[in-house]
């Protein structure tokens, strides 16, 4: 569970909902016609964006900016490590019954367990790897475009509201209705792109980018163990995946270690 996520939505709305608590009745902000113009007619116009399949994916796909289960930089190395170890002991064919998190793995292990050529794996893998970009992108997509259009349907429903108000201008007992709609519309389109549209958007560029970095290293390892590269060759050439003070800081203990040997 991604917990930055979790409590920066929650508490925003708890700040927001206790603002108005404290200031005046909860009723007063809700209003039916608005939150029917602005979020149905928001949800409207973002699907005439995109396809329907791409649509229903990114509320799917929301889901992933609470649960996210990439293993880190590092553990990754150690297991891709262990991988290659047992392959260069045991053989590809051993590599088909490792248990492994990620599908995308599992396939490239799949594939060097069947021998598949290097080329092969090379070129099939960095197509799902594509393909799985581009399905990501599509949720992050949808949920930029709705932090777009929210705000322009909730002002779309502050004229509405305006025209109202000023059509009906001899009856008092209307104007009220009319200014909250006008009033409230704002509101809704204002809260549904900055407390939860756009925060989700980002959150799942950030989450593709990861992933897609993710699948880099799981290719390259592929190739080194299809190639038959030692395993500590193997941890050297994926530490580059590895931020640099992290990278620093094994290289400083790798020679303190050959100092003592010595």
């Amino acid at each position: 569970m991604d917990l930055a996520t979790l409590i920066g939505l929650v508490g925003a709305a708890v700040l927001v909902g206790a603002s108005v608590i404290m200031g005046t009745s909860p009723e007063v902000f809700m209003n039916a016609t608005g939150l029917l113009l602005v979020v149905g007619g928001s949800l409207f116009v973002v699907l005439a964006k995109f396809s329907i399949t791409q649509f229903k994916f990114a509320f799917k796909a929301a889901a992933r900016a609470f649960k996210f289960q990439l293993p880190s930089i590092q553990e990754s190395i150690e297991e891709l490590v262990e991988l290659s170890k047992i392959a260069r002991r045991e053989g590809m064919i051993a590599l088909e019954s490792r248990e492994v998190n990620s599908p995308f793995l599992k396939k490239g292990l799949q594939m060097l367990a069947d021998g598949f050529s290097a080329d092969m794996i090379k070129e099939m893998m960095e197509k799902e790897r594509l393909l799985t970009l581009e399905r990501n992108e599509a949720g992050g997509q949808v949920f930029s475009a709705l932090g777009e259009v929210s705000p322009a349907m909730g002002m779309i429903g502050t004229l509405v509201g305006l025209v109202q108000m000023l059509s009906n201008m001899g009856d008092p007992s209307l104007i009220g209705p009319a200014m909250a709609v006008a009033l409230l519309t704002t509101l809704y389109g204002a809260m549904i792109a900055t407390m939860i549209a756009t925060p989700l958007a980002d959150k799942l560029w950030v989450r593709m980018r990861q992933e897609a970095k993710m699948q880099e290293l799981w290719i390259d390892a592929l190739l080194a163990i299809k190639g038959d590269k030692n395993p500590r060759v193997l941890e050297q050439m994926l530490t580059i995946y590895l931020p640099p003070e992290h990278r620093s800081e094994e290289g400083s203990e790798e020679r303190t270690a050959a100092g003592k040997q010595g």
